[in-house]
């Protein structure tokens, strides 16, 4: 059975040796830098609000919610946190894990009990993928609770990894260039979504939770489900990272750094009423708008095929 430590993981930080205790410094320090730069980039948190923290059990929504309130004391603006866990009613399911976990750690927290785990069996056959249906009543059940408590933002715990991941899920399966934003409007545009952990390697959370010792509850809905589709990206995505060192991080620095006019959706660029323009003089397409000469030598092109690189 699945217990809360007593200590809640502060035995485990003392009983590091000198070494152990430099490098959990160092990957603490490197949690809050990406949290606090991923706050700033995209004015996550502002003076007064109300941070509805969605707490699953897993390890990265631990780690969100720790590294939030260390932020939180230090902070130039003023914020509530207050934890909220979603009871789907999985068989099984061990409630008294979290409010233990909460209470010993002095978190304002709710548990919202919904059914959702009636529905998606009923809905879904036996052996196919539950987790699109389960999110999206997970969703709803989050965001009509979010305006019940007068939470002005909703922190979802996903990481680097996580919104590479649905990129290419969406590249490969849906015909959709999209990902995760670190910050969403909802549709209905009553809730602010935000994702403080944008920034963090999923590597850097597990070293983190390991660490800290928090009481995991593992997701028991879909089962082992390995061959899902999103297993199958994070598998090519591990081995992209193994042979091929910086791409996953290249990678998650071309969704910030999006140019429309050289994709093709006529929705974002206006293709069809291109004009030409030649009042500004013809342009040097070697050296643009910079005057060289003749002694001046010209750097070697050195042309690369990306499918070459894959």
């Amino acid at each position: 059975m699945l217990t809360p430590s007593k200590d809640t993981g502060s035995e485990r930080l003392a009983g590091l040796s000198k070494k152990q205790r430099i490098e959990f410094n160092k990957l603490q320090k490197r949690l809050r830098r990406n949290v606090g730069s991923a706050i700033e980039d995209y004015t996550m948190i502002e003076e007064g609000d109300k941070i509805m923290v969605c707490l699953s059990g897993g390890k990265d929504s631990y780690a969100m919610l720790d590294v939030l309130r260390n932020l939180q004391k230090s902070a130039p603006v003023n914020f509530e946190l207050i934890a909220v866990n979603l009871d789907q009613k999985q068989p099984g399911f061990p409630e008294h894990i979290l409010p233990e976990y909460l209470e010993q750690q002095g978190v304002a927290f709710h548990i919202l009990e919904k059914d959702t785990y009636a529905i998606v069996k009923s809905v879904i056959p036996e052996g196919k993928t539950t987790c699109g249906l389960c999110s999206r009543l997970r969703r709803g059940s989050l965001y009509g609770f979010a305006e019940e408590i007068g939470a002005t933002k909703i922190a979802l715990g996903h990481h680097r990894e996580d919104i590479i991941e649905t990129l290419f899920l969406n590249m490969f399966y849906g015909g959709k260039l999209k990902a995760m934003p670190p910050k969403l409007l909802s549709d209905d545009k009553r809730n602010v979504v935000i994702r403080p952990l944008a920034y963090c390697k999923e590597r850097d959370l597990q070293a983190y939770a390991d660490y800290k010792a928090f009481p995991i509850i593992p997701c028991n809905l879909c089962g082992a489900q390995e061959n899902l589709q999103r297993q199958a990206i994070k598998g090519m995505l591990s081995d992209w990272g193994k042979r091929f060192p910086g791409r996953v991080e290249n990678i998650f620095s071309a969704i910030s750094n999006v140019a429309p006019s050289q994709l093709a959706d006529g929705d974002l660029f206006d293709f069809r009423n291109l004009q030409i323009d030649r009042s500004l003089g013809k342009i040097d397409a070697l050296n643009i708008d910079t005057p060289h000469t003749d002694a001046d030598q010209l750097a070697p092109v050195t042309v690369i095929d990306p499918l070459s690189q894959s």
